[in-house]
């Protein structure tokens, strides 16, 4: 396993959300360019038990965290600025029990 995502691996827009291959095997990139100035970005999915895991700047502006994980399906979201917020890159989502959509990755 390379953490290899079953969705786009390509070059990121402002206002985009991707999850891409990471550099080291097992991990998996999931990055974010808001809209506007974010102060602050997290993660949170079936991985972590959707406790939110700070994301770390990058030098573009954009938010960025590496998460190992095994081959699998899993449902994520962010928290940008305190707003929750599914991936519109990826088409494939999941009904959550709060009434909105989780985004939804399939690592290889």
């Amino acid at each position: 396993m390379r953490g290899k995502l079953a969705a786009a691996n390509t070059p990121r827009r402002e206002g985009e959300i991707m999850v891409q291959k990471a550099r080291r095997k097992g991990y998996v990139r999931f990055s974010v360019a808001p809209n506007g100035a974010a102060q602050e970005v997290m993660l949170a999915g079936e991985f972590n038990e959707w406790c939110p895991a700070p994301m770390r700047k990058q030098k573009d502006g954009g938010f960025a965290l590496e998460v190992k994980l095994p081959a699998g399906t899993y449902q994520y979201k962010f928290l940008i600025d305190g707003q929750w917020a599914a991936d519109p890159d990826h088409p494939e989502t999941a009904p959550n029990p709060h009434g909105s959509m989780n985004s939804v990755a399939r690592v290889q």
